[in-house]
């Protein structure tokens, strides 16, 4: 199985990056330091773009998972989603990213891994 950085680590180096671009990054709940599961909220001009969520595939190996803004919210409002999933998991973070170029950014995170 391959190491995972710790989830504030992981975090914080997902903020610095995207507030190096000129972007914007919050944290809106913050989970456990260690292993909290990271779900990233991707805006562009504040409209939702997508949601990336930090998965354990079949394989052991944690992959970025995108889901796309209506398929994430198609059965329940935005903060109907919020609550499932910290109630799923009340150890995950909830990050949102406003960015200029969503779609460049989703293909480079999930690219790496």
């Amino acid at each position: 199985m391959g190491e995972r950085l710790p989830a504030h680590l992981e975090a914080m180096a997902i903020i610095r990056r995207v507030q190096a671009q000129g972007d914007f990054a919050a944290v809106l709940k913050r989970g456990d330091p260690d292993r909290g599961a990271l779900t990233l909220l991707i805006r562009a001009r504040g409209q939702l773009k997508g949601i990336l969520e930090r998965e354990l595939g079949p394989d052991f190996e944690y992959r970025w998972a995108l889901r796309k803004a209506d398929e994430a919210l198609c059965s329940t409002g935005f903060d109907e989603f919020i609550a499932l999933r910290t109630r799923f998991d009340a150890d995950s973070w909830l990050i949102e990213l406003d960015i200029a170029d969503p779609e460049r950014f989703i293909a480079e995170t999930t690219a790496s891994g």
